[in-house]
């Protein structure tokens, strides 16, 4: 009976040490009330404003609550692969129905819906304010206006998908030069042309600070070849629930609107000219304790 206790004992020592093995070699907890994983990956899409102003609040928020929170950004297409790998935890800027429809069609059994955190988000064509159009429609027969050009953004964006594939066949825009490069590059056409006082056309999006940067106005599409409002959400790995229960309650019930998301894009992109947001978001955090503290409570 002695040897069998001993040897029962051994068994549970190791299994113990078994179970301690799995817990180091799975990572650190955030603390011994948070059973989350400490470190946790945000995928942000390079150039997309409100993904990385919504990505700076939750890296502050999680970080003060005892997370290690890193920011990973890469290209849309790159962030929804390692989503469906699990290279990245989570992504707070998916568009439904329409501008990330490919690519939930590919990726979205490997991936999980977390959040719908805003509900009034839409792909636009916009021209300066003073253009003498206001439709997609007048855009063909007046493109040498507008240097027979549209300056478009990333190539593999949804919205340069639905301007390619929806706009310019159904318009007739063939005929004019789509520019796609980068939303920085978009933004530096759009201030020079601004500056010279002269006519523009772009692809751009709300929520986007630039509307209260520059005096735009969005063109008609009567058509409805870029879609109608959309949903921003927020997306995760497939096992993120596992990996991160309290984030996962926490952004059950994510609500950031337009009013509260523009005050944000402005004090980080418009107000401050650098990219250190930390201090910016901090500050920004303070003027909202309150809104703030309600996203954990």
């Amino acid at each position: 009976m002695k040897n069998r206790s001993l040897k029962l004992i051994a068994t549970a020592a190791i299994g113990m040490l078994a179970l301690t093995g799995c817990a180091a070699a799975e990572g650190e907890t955030v603390s011994e009330d948070n059973s989350d994983a400490k470190d946790i990956s945000i995928a942000v899409f390079n150039g997309w404003d409100e993904g990385i102003a919504a990505s700076e609040l939750w890296k502050a928020i999680l970080d003060e609550k005892g997370y290690n929170v890193e920011l990973e950004y890469a290209d849309v297409a790159v962030v929804y692969s390692g989503l469906s790998t699990g290279d990245y935890d989570m992504n707070l800027d998916v568009w439904l129905p329409n501008t990330h429809a490919t690519y939930l069609e590919e990726y979205g059994d490997d991936i999980t819906e977390l959040a719908a955190w805003n509900d009034e988000a839409k792909n636009t064509i916009a021209v300066n304010a003073d253009a003498p159009i206001d439709s997609l429609a007048e855009l063909a027969e007046n493109a040498d206006l507008f240097g027979n050009t549209i300056v478009g953004i990333e190539p593999g964006a949804g919205l340069t998908e639905a301007v390619t594939n929806n706009s310019i066949p159904t318009y007739g825009l063939e005929g004019m030069d789509y520019q796609t490069s980068s939303t920085a590059a978009m933004l530096t056409e759009l201030t020079a042309a601004t500056d010279a006082g002269e006519n523009i056309a772009v692809t751009l999006w709300e929520p986007h600070w630039a509307y209260g940067s520059f005096d735009l106005k969005n063109l008609e599409d009567p058509e409805g070849t870029l879609g109608v409002s959309e949903t921003i959400h927020a997306y995760g790995k497939k096992d993120f629930s596992t990996d991160f229960p309290q984030v996962t309650e926490w952004l059950a019930d994510f609500e950031l609107d337009l009013d509260r998301l523009y005050s944000l894009e402005t004090a980080m992109f418009v107000d401050y000219d650098g990219q250190d947001y930390g201090p910016i978001v901090e500050q920004w955090i303070e003027d909202n304790q309150e809104y703030v503290d309600s996203l954990t409570a």
